[in-house]
């Protein structure tokens, strides 16, 4: 127990100062991590990784989920619902399908069956590999907002294809009418079960006396609870976390006053984190595992893994080119946001197709023996493809993603106003409706209570410098709010020092002194948010 604690304090040790390399390198940290992970498993004294499939989909799968869901636009996802739901659902579906062609031709004894399994395990993109890339390469809106809106649903359908076609692998049997009827069952009732238990942890939120530990805390059961009970009746338990948690997090202005927004998004970054790295790091380790496993087949299985591999990206992009044409075409008879999306949007979220932690969970969960005693056919062929499409697709994609977003990505089409003029617009218009309001409702306290007096100055020299800003000299302004910068962060640092020689003093609490400390904390944030070039 001792070593094995021991164990993953040095994976954790692992993860951050592989973070930080692939920071100092700029690739992806989630690239980093599987390779590390890899290159680490061949080390003599490090111990064989055995990931349970277990502990990803009920562990690490319903907060991650939860946490794309909470950091998800809501205007942006229901603004492209039409592709977003076309991506998560009839693309999964055709990949598997195709998928399952290819390999029942390339692979012998591979029935139909379980290509549709092996499909489903690799069809859907993971979230986390993309959103990190994009985050360091400017892209258009739509196209981030489209790949998150994508990876929220696109592991409910593929799960969804995965545990019809394990069933058919076990049963030897198939029907469409009930495997449709059981679809539509799944996903309705997975979308229905999120809505009513995230109603109840609405009601918890708004009107029980919470405070913002107990927020944090009941934000962090919710998607375990939304995703134990809709599976427990055989729902999608993904679909049921993706909405519970738009729900939710559509409605956080009301439910979660200022504290508890500060401390549930500050915990929930750590944790999305952590159980990211955690997941990525694993991914790489197992591996060395699943090749052993494959034993002399080892030859074969990397060429049948590279070849589909090599068409899982080919599918992709023709999906989503294909999406682009349907589009225009549907344009002519319905009202859609973009009659003529062109092939560049389309061609970067064709590439944005690594495969990862979905994809893993799914193949070692297949069972290793059938009801009748028999071993589980191409199981191992299955676990081996599958690691060498996350291994092939996270790599090769993810280090030429930023290239491909370079040369075909397109200039911004929905948001014309650039950030800076709309951060500047915002707030001039709240100091504006804060001075109307001091105007009217507080004018006499202003002209003789000194902090309001104080308040209205400082909101009227902000507005002026904020109106002001892009009509006086470029270089002018940039320098003064360096210095503004330089200054008032050196006020603060002088601050900071006096709270610690007056913690040092015995008639101080130092709750007292936390408490001035964490205020700083804040103005330093609001400064660096508010300032930042």
């Amino acid at each position: 127990m001792h070593e094995s604690f021991l164990f993953y304090i040095c994976l954790l040790l692992i993860i951050m100062l592989l973070v930080m390399l692939a920071q100092k390198i700029k690739i992806s940290y989630p690239i980093v991590l599987v390779v590390g992970g890899f290159a680490i498993s061949f080390i003599p004294s490090v111990p064989s990784i055995h990931i349970s499939p277990q502990l990803i989909f009920l562990i690490f799968l319903p907060p991650l989920l939860y946490d794309a869901a909470w950091q998800t636009s809501w205007k942006d996802f229901w603004k492209w619902r039409r592709v977003i739901a076309s991506f998560a659902f009839p693309i999964v579906i055709i990949t598997s399908a195709v998928i399952a062609v290819i390999s029942n031709q390339l692979i012998p004894g591979f029935t139909l069956a379980l290509g549709f399994l092996l499909g489903g395990i690799i069809s859907p993109p993971d979230a986390v590999s993309a959103t990190s890339i994009l985050k360091e390469v400017k892209v258009p809106k739509r196209t981030s907002a489209i790949l998150e809106g994508e990876s929220l649903l696109n592991d409910a359908s593929s799960l969804i294809v995965y545990r019809f076609a394990l069933a058919a692998v076990i049963t030897g049997s198939f029907s469409i009418g009930e495997a449709s009827y059981k679809f539509v069952e799944v996903v309705v009732m997975g979308i229905a079960t999120g809505l009513i238990i995230g109603v109840i942890f609405y009601a918890l939120h708004r009107w029980m006396p919470t405070t913002a530990s107990i927020d944090t805390v009941l934000t962090f059961v919710e998607p375990y609870i939304m995703y134990i009970v809709a599976e427990h009746f055989h729902y999608s338990g993904v679909l049921a976390v993706v909405t519970g948690g738009l729900y939710l997090s559509n409605r956080s202005h009301v439910i979660l006053n200022h504290v508890s927004r500060l401390q549930t998004v500050n915990v929930w970054q750590t944790i999305g984190f952590l159980f990211n790295g955690f997941v990525f790091l694993l991914i790489g380790l197992e591996f060395t595992a699943v090749i052993k496993a494959t034993g002399t087949n080892l030859n074969s299985n990397l060429i049948y893994g590279i070849v589909i591999s090599i068409a899982v990206i080919i599918l992709r992009l023709l999906s989503t080119m294909g999406a682009s044409v349907f589009t225009m075409f549907a344009s002519k008879f319905i009202k859609t946001e973009d009659s003529r999306p062109g092939w560049r949007g389309p061609m970067v979220i064709g590439w944005a197709g690594m495969r990862g932690v979905v994809s893993l969970a799914s193949a070692l969960s297949i069972p290793l023996v059938l009801k009748s005693g028999q071993p589980f056919p191409h199981r191992e062929t299955i676990v081996f493809i599958t690691f060498i499409v996350i291994m092939f697709t996270l790599v090769f994609q993810g280090l030429t993603l930023p290239w491909i977003i370079k040369k075909f990505g397109e200039p911004e089409r929905d948001y014309l106003i650039p950030e800076q003029e709309q951060e500047a617009m915002v707030k001039s218009e709240m100091k504006n409706v804060a001075l109307a309001l001091l105007d009217k409702e507080y004018k006499e306290d202003a002209i003789s209570n000194i902090l309001l007096k104080e308040l209205k100055t400082r909101l009227s020299n902000e507005l002026a410098y904020v109106d002001g800003r892009h009509s006086r000299d470029e270089h002018e302004a940039v320098q003064n709010k360096l210095r503004f910068q330089a200054a008032y962060k050196h006020v603060i640092e002088v601050q900071r020092q006096k709270l610690q020689e007056l913690n040092q003093k015995p008639e101080f609490e130092e709750d007292v002194i936390d408490k001035y400390v964490s205020q700083l904390d804040l103005e330093e944030e609001k400064l660096r948010q508010q300032f930042e070039l």
